[in-house]
């Protein structure tokens, strides 16, 4: 699967929805629970909970009337491995300026 990267970093952006990610990582919970846990109101949540829904983070199911939120493991392993090819990038651009600056002395 392709990692939507803009979604992702934007969903991410947030503080609010990186805590939400990590709530519904450890364990699904509805958006009334979600909500409880913030200070703003359930619209608010909710709004949050589709930015991360978008970038294929999380996902909801339906239980009775409630939507349960799930964090999405293997999205969130697919960002980090996307996250570990930005690090080699650098690492290799670095040791690349390393080597000029023991050329140069």
């Amino acid at each position: 699967m392709v990692v939507d990267t803009d979604a992702v970093f934007h969903a991410l952006a947030d503080a609010t929805r990186r805590d939400i990610l990590a709530r519904v990582i450890r364990s699904g919970q509805s958006v009334s629970e979600l909500a409880r846990a913030y200070p703003m109101s359930f619209a608010a949540v909710q709004k949050h909970v589709v930015v991360l829904e978008r970038a294929a983070l999380v996902s909801k199911t339906r239980r009775g009337r409630e939507q349960i939120v799930h964090g999405e493991v293997e999205a969130v392993r697919r960002v980090a491995r996307l996250l570990d090819g930005y690090e080699q990038l650098w690492r290799q651009r670095a040791a690349g300026i390393e080597r000029i600056l023991e050329e140069d002395s």
